[in-house]
């Protein structure tokens, strides 16, 4: 019988990772900085997540992103964190992802603005085991609830502009055909319904043809 993928089985996780893994054993940071890269990514299998990629930050990364598809986006970057957020930001700004980064940079002082640029969750010195879990878990419903809150405010911007639209319309009507602005609410709205149009769409076309007509 086949047991449930747990939701962390589900989650298909691409690690952002030093460009090399695999340094000269001569570079004591380079093979400090890849031996943590490396147990991150151990860390994220131990707990059960689907890592299906691991990528450097090279001028190809938004091409990866957008053909892997990835649900999150983690980031090891020990030191230079601004440049490899950046190209991450970069990658991921026509479709939004959670972005979850780990570091030990102590240097802090830019983490208002990632965050501000679409990093979910910003963790210094944060690898160990037992957090991962609780970090991602809490990156991934931060994220869902900001991307809930956007929609609600561009269908709130989306619906005002309607009714703009809509008014403008009525007023055109009502101007031009002496009708009461039930009467040309009316006529937008049957219009609208035998076209198969929204209200909105139907009353902008009216005002483009207005336009274009003089």
């Amino acid at each position: 019988m086949t047991g449930k993928s747990t939701p962390s089985q589900q989650l298909r996780i691409v690690v952002i990772a030093p460009d090399t893994l695999h340094p000269d054993s001569d570079d004591t940071e380079a093979m400090e900085l890849a031996e943590r890269s490396r147990l991150l990514r151990i860390t994220l299998l131990e707990n059960g997540y689907n890592v299906i990629a691991v990528l450097p930050t090279d001028t190809f990364l938004d091409e990866r992103i957008a053909q892997l598809q990835p649900d999150l986006i983690v980031v090891d970057a020990e030191s230079g964190a601004r440049d490899t957020l950046e190209h991450v930001v970069m990658a991921t700004r026509d479709e939004r992802r959670p972005i979850v980064l780990f570091t030990n940079d102590d240097d802090t002082t830019h983490v208002k603005d990632a965050v501000a640029a679409g990093v979910t969750a910003y963790i210094v010195a944060g690898l160990a085991p037992e957090r991962i879990r609780p970090i991602l878990e809490v990156a991934m419903a931060r994220f869902q609830h900001e991307e809930s809150l956007r929609r609600e405010l561009a269908d709130a911007r989306s619906e005002l502009q309607d009714r703009k639209v809509i008014d403008r319309a009525k007023g055109l009507l009502m101007q031009r055909r002496g009708l009461t602005e039930p009467q040309a609410y009316e006529l937008l709205r049957k219009s609208a319904m035998d076209r198969g149009l929204k209200l909105g769409e139907i009353a902008q076309r009216m005002l483009d043809a207005a336009d274009l007509l003089g």
